[in-house]
């Protein structure tokens, strides 16, 4: 089982795969949101870090489920540059429970 991946648009992705992260998937919302199910469903990734964007295209039970989810752990990340509802600080408190400030 690999532990990450990535799923989302092309500016998103860049820059994990400058990183070292192989597993990555460049898609649109509309396919990624389909995309993100299937990942979710085949427990192949410990941890699924997903475009916010993919939100749009998901029922309210699905986001709920993918928000209370530990295994596969799934984050939504906001695409760099784009400010979204949630910001990288509220992220951390969240997912991780530490205040890092504003």
């Amino acid at each position: 089982m690999s532990s990450l991946c990535i799923i989302g648009e092309k500016e998103l992705i860049t820059g994990f795969k400058l990183v070292g992260v192989n597993d990555t998937f460049i898609t649109d919302p509309a396919d990624g949101a389909k995309l993100l199910r299937e990942l979710y469903k085949s427990k192949k990734y410990n941890v699924i870090l997903a475009s916010q964007s993919f939100q749009k295209n998901l029922k309210v039970d699905e986001i709920n489920e993918y928000a209370g989810s530990m295994d596969p752990l799934v984050i939504f990340i906001p695409l760099p540059g784009i400010k979204e509802e949630e910001s990288v600080y509220d992220l951390a408190k969240r997912i991780l429970g530490i205040d890092i400030g504003d």
